[in-house]
This record gives structure tokens, C-alpha cells and sequence, in this order.
């Protein structure tokens, strides 16, 4: 077993870079088979990756992704993708991501070739997303589930699958003990505490039990002594943080201009036109 060593500073397969470097490894396909395999609850005998840009040496350049596309035994869809960070929102609910989410499921699930095929014969589409936030305060399971359903709950169709893990809700999980947590309660345990030396036994008891994430052990831990792997990470995590300063920066401006306007009196219609607020 690929034990982590109780000190090994690891890399995490938390963060998107990462994620997709350990799911995409030449040697990850097992791997990649049991995260698919207790995403979409079936087992998967063979799985096809379909998408493998070549590395790309500008951390900000657009057309870089994160995602992982491949297709199952059966032809079934799978796109799993890993999201450390979460997007800027207006207000609480998180409708960007959502909306945003549901545009990228449905152009992926129309992507398949229709020419030539009959309607009941198109393919199960999924999309995976581990997040590292939360998404739904409200609700209490760390992995939600969400398919076509009628407003009783019957289900309309199974072709479109949405699974979103919330990996900041695991802590009722860090309380079971091993040999009682599923599959994926395990995988997403792996995903958020590997690099965390406070939970660093308790991966590793999760990796005596279960293969596959030995198997991720070890990968990650080549992975994280190889100093390119390090580098983009790091630059990377600058380039997060000074988005995120920039983010800020420019919200204190708008509300120092705010305040201005406010001061001398202008107008509430006006002053959303001077701040761009006016839809």
C-alpha cells in the first residue's frame, strides 16, 4: 500500500490542475474507473478520455481546462472536473455556476452525433463537479444528485445527469469509522484531506482498505516531487491571488466612488448609470 508518509509535503488533489494531472496520468486509468464507477453508481469495466490538450505554457490563456472528458463501457458520458475555487455571484445564490453548469451538461449531451442515429439510441450524459465550497447551504448531503424529474419526483429521463460534491461538508464523514464509509465518501475524504497532515492517518487507513486510492496514493505523491508540477502550481496560486486582490481592489473603488456620489447628492437613477449598475 502507498502510504503517505506522516510529514510528505503533498500536493492537492483539491486543486484543479492537480486534479486533472492525477485523474490523466498514464497509469491512472483504474483510478480513473473507480472515481467514474462511484460517481455514476454502476460499475465501469473501461473508460476513454477524450480530451488531452497539450500543456500550456501561459497560466492565464483561455483555453486552458481542467476537465476531464471520457466516454464508459456502453458509450455512456462523463465529464469530471474538479472546481477549488468558486466563481464570482451576485447575491447568495450561486446562479452563475448554476446556469453555467447546465449550458456546458446540455452542449456536451448535443455534441453526440444525431446524423444517421435514432433519438433512443443517444447516450447518458453526466456531469461531475467536486467542488471545494459550498454550493447548497441548505442542504446537508455532501453529494447531491440532480436528473429530469417531474414536479412529484417521478423521473422524465435519465439521459441528463447532474452530481455535485461538496467537499467542504464532510466533516460528519471524518467520523465514521473506515471500515463503515462508502466508496465515494472515501474518494472525496482523499480528494480534500490528502495534503492535510492533521488527517494524514486517517487517509492512510483509507488507503489500507481501498485500492484504487492506494494506487492515487502513490501517483500523487510523484506527482508533488516533480518541481514543474510545483511550479504551476505555484504560479497558479499567484495568479488566484492576484485576481482576487485586483477583485477586491476594484470593489472598495466602487464603493469609495459610491460614497462620492452619495456625498454630493446625485440622484439614485444617476449614480447607477456613473457606477454601471443601470440594466
Amino acid at each position: 500500500m502507498a502510504k503517505l508518509p506522516i510529514d510528505a509535503d503533498i500536493l492537492p488533489p483539491s486543486d484543479d490542475h492537480i486534479f486533472k494531472t492525477l485523474l490523466t496520468h498514464p497509469e491512472a486509468k483504474p483510478i480513473l474507473m473507480s472515481v467514474v464507477s462511484t460517481v455514476i453508481e454502476r460499475p465501469v469495466v473501461d473508460v476513454q478520455i477524450r480530451n488531452i490538450e497539450p500543456y500550456i505554457t501561459d497560466i492565464n490563456e483561455k483555453s486552458e481546462r481542467f476537465d476531464v472528458n471520457c466516454s464508459v463501457d456502453g458509450g455512456d458520458q462523463i465529464d469530471v472536473e474538479m472546481h477549488s475555487s468558486p466563481s464570482e455571484e451576485i447575491g447568495t445564490e450561486r446562479k452563475n455556476f448554476i446556469n453555467k453548469y447546465i449550458y456546458y451538461l446540455a452542449d456536451l449531451h448535443s455534441s453526440q452525433k444525431s446524423k444517421g442515429v435514432k433519438y433512443i439510441d443517444l447516450v447518458r450524459t453526466y456531469q461531475v463537479t467536486f467542488c471545494g465550497y459550498t454550493v447548497f447551504p441548505m442542504r446537508i448531503d455532501f453529494a447531491n444528485r440532480f436528473s429530469l424529474r417531474s414536479s412529484d419526483g417521478e423521473q422524465l429521463s435519465d439521459q441528463i445527469n447532474i452530481v455535485i460534491i461538496e467537499l467542504s461538508k464532510l466533516n460528519n464523514v471524518l467520523m465514521k469509522p473506515v471500515e463503515k464509509m462508502t466508496a465515494f465518501e472515501m474518494w472525496s475524504l482523499f480528494f480534500r484531506f490528502a495534503p492535510d497532515l492533521e488527517h494524514r492517518n486517517l487517509i492512510n487507513n483509507i488507503i489500507d482498505v481501498k485500492e484504487e486510492i492506494s494506487m492515487a496514493s502513490a501517483l500523487l505523491q510523484e506527482i508533488s516531487k516533480d518541481e514543474r508540477e510545483r511550479a504551476v502550481f505555484r504560479s497558479r496560486r499567484m495568479a488566484e491571488t492576484d485576481r482576487t486582490s485586483d477583485l477586491l481592489t476594484a470593489e472598495t473603488r466602487g464603493m469609495i466612488k459610491a460614497f462620492e456620489l452619495i456625498e454630493k447628492g446625485v440622484p439614485s437613477a444617476e449614480a447607477k448609470k456613473i457606477l454601471g449598475l443601470e440594466k
